[in-house]
């Protein structure tokens, strides 16, 4: 599924984002397609950001008033732009070779298809990568493989162990050669793998990649994503892709 703004000038080109999303879809391949749209809230927070200042729209907590006082402030000095975002389904990978076949049908055949049928960046530097969950670990594996092909990578409530985070940050670091790219590490307060995003955060500052860390009251689930995660993401994916 490839979600792209109508509002633009018809030669304005955007940034790219490939979107991976978590276990619970990876069994139905439309229902993974279009997991950020009918499960994650991705319609509406694109929504919610292009018709500022945001409100809560849920009583769980998830926005405390200094973050959404911070968030409506950013908004106001820059207006939500957009992106074009891509969502393939993405199995759940049994082993390397399977992860190695995804990575190079994301290169080979996904993104020059969407630069195809849409104006975006053909350049690593507006191509970015995010995962949620099972997607986080599936994006990573991808990061490290494809680094000539992304240019930034966000991890929302990324679902490895933490033992594998020294890894996967000297994989990346060699991937980039040691130069900074913007990376997102978002994760929640009940979050059942926030260790795993602080690891993630210890072992990328110790090779020096800078990386935004943020934890945002509430669990891991999908009414999380709906009335938070998914603007925390687009709202940091946007600010990048200027």
């Amino acid at each position: 599924v490839l979600v792209v703004p109508r509002y633009l000038e018809p030669d304005a080109k955007l940034p790219v984002v490939v979107l991976l999303h978590g276990l619970g879809e990876t069994t139905n391949e439309r229902m993974g397609a279009y997991a950020w749209i009918e499960r994650y809230g991705l319609g509406n927070s694109w929504q919610r950001l292009k018709r500022a200042p945001l409100e809560r729209t849920s009583k769980r907590g998830e926005w405390t008033d200094a973050r959404l006082a911070e968030v409506n402030q950013q908004l106001e000095k820059q207006p939500f732009r957009g992106l074009a975002l891509v969502c393939p389904f993405m199995p759940n990978p049994s082993g390397p070779a399977e992860v190695d076949a995804y990575a190079k049908w994301i290169e080979t055949s996904l993104l020059p298809r969407v630069r195809k049928e849409t104006q975006v960046h053909d350049d690593p530097d507006h191509t970015f990568l995010c995962g949620v969950s099972l997607g986080g670990y599936v994006s990573l594996e991808m990061l490290a493989r494809l680094p000539h092909v992304f240019g930034a990578w966000a991890g929302v409530q990324t679902a490895i162990g933490t033992f594998a985070a020294p890894g996967y940050a000297d994989r990346i670091a060699k991937g980039w050669s040691g130069k900074p790219h913007p990376m997102l590490l978002l994760t929640s307060t009940q979050d059942h793998w926030k260790a795993s995003s602080e690891a993630l955060a210890a072992a990328f500052k110790a090779k020096n990649l800078a990386a935004t860390y943020r934890v945002v009251p509430g669990p891991h689930d999908q009414p999380w994503l709906q009335e938070a995660g998914t603007i925390e993401t687009l709202l940091w994916l946007d600010s990048i892709g200027r």
